[in-house]
């Protein structure tokens, strides 16, 4: 006959595969004699695009070749696709993409500004929002490349997080954006057999504080010149306009934020003009396009142009080479003579004060901050 195993010892031996809830005592803690096990957090985790882990060959192949193989940006037949994606594209652009990610690299640290800076803002985050609350914390990943989303959810799981905040970094939702990296954490909850109870913070287009910092960057940047633009441009990350057409809200999102910011400074419409970049391909982009409009405004007479990225959270290859390296280009190739691109909110004191309005809205109910 087996012989009964304690209540007890029971307990310790089926310790690991038992829930939070069942190992506490009753006064929050864990009984006596339990083996450790870290518990009671609540993890904030921030992710951007991505960023190549170095401008060779090799690094930027396979950071194109994850971005671009994801069906929520390249909607096309996949056999077709995978063709022109392996065979073409990339056999000849990782080459001209390491060219560009060279003019802006971070070379004290050896990787891209993205990753810099949205580290910083994570650490700028927990450095506010932490001390507030010690179960609190704060990490940041990146959709495509290093660190991967998966690998930070296990590393926030084995600090004892319970419960996940998700924070895409996109204040216009658009599902090549926002909804690829609800797309990566949900792959990475299904092979966990402990899930974290996860929330996922939705888009701020309208957020006062966002607004508000919006407003704060434009005034601030322009008082530091010796000139005023006769316009300024605000240049949203394009999609293609087949993916409108499915029903997709990102255009509307745009045109709200640059409404709400334009009143915010009490400029008339023409003052403040909205353009999409970064088209991709053949297919028709939402248009008014970025460089064929300040292609245009130059031809046409315009002298003075500043340009700012409402779009991105943080600086980055979509910013700093093609905004600010080839619309600056363009724009005096064609007849302008002043041009000022404003940098992102970044880890600026209002760009973390963004990012705390929001991190404060969606924890409601589990912190109150």
């Amino acid at each position: 006959m087996t012989k009964p195993v304690p209540v007890d010892a029971a307990h310790v031996a089926l310790a690991p595969a038992l829930t939070p809830a069942l190992r506490r005592g009753p006064d929050g803690g864990l009984p006596a004699g339990h083996p450790p096990v870290k518990f009671g957090k609540i993890g904030v985790l921030i992710v951007n695009l991505g960023t190549p882990d170095g401008t060779d060959y090799w690094s930027m192949r396979r950071y194109l070749k994850e971005f671009l193989s994801d069906r929520r940006v390249i909607e096309v037949n996949r056999v077709l696709w995978w063709f022109i994606l392996n065979v073409i594209i990339l056999s000849i652009r990782p080459q001209a993409k390491g060219k560009d990610y060279a003019t802006i690299w971070n070379k004290e640290r050896n990787e891209g500004p993205l990753r810099t800076i949205t580290r910083s803002q994570s650490e700028k985050l927990g450095a506010a929002l932490a001390p507030r609350d010690g179960r609190l914390v704060f990490d940041w990943a990146m959709r495509y490349g290093q660190p991967s989303i998966a690998s930070r959810i296990e590393a926030l799981q084995a600090q004892g997080c319970e419960r996940l905040l998700l924070i895409p970094l996109y204040p216009q939702y658009a599902a090549a954006t926002s909804a690829t990296v609800c797309d990566a954490a949900f792959d990475a909850l299904k092979k966990m057999r402990w899930q974290p109870v996860l929330r996922v913070a939705p888009h701020w287009p309208d957020e006062p504080a966002y607004i508000e910092a919006l407003a704060n960057s434009i005034t601030s940047e322009l008082a530091k010149l010796d000139w005023e633009p006769e316009l300024v441009l605000a240049s949203f990350h394009g999609i293609p306009k087949e993916y409108f057409d499915k029903g997709d809200p990102y255009h509307c999102y745009c045109y709200k934020t640059i409404r709400l910011v334009r009143e915010r400074l009490g400029w008339p419409e023409g003052k403040l003009r909205l353009t999409f970049q970064s088209r991709f391909g053949s297919a028709e982009w939402l248009q008014p396009y970025t460089d064929k409009t300040v292609e245009a405004l130059a031809k046409s007479g315009v002298k003075r142009l500043a340009v700012l990225t409402p779009g991105f959270v943080a600086d980055c290859l979509e910013t700093l080479e093609e905004i600010a390296g080839e619309n600056a280009e363009i724009f005096h190739h064609n007849g302008g003579e002043k041009f000022h691109f404003i940098p992102c909110l970044n880890d600026s004191p209002d760009g973390i004060k963004v990012l705390e309005a929001v991190v404060k809205r969606e924890l409601k109910g589990w912190v109150e901050l």
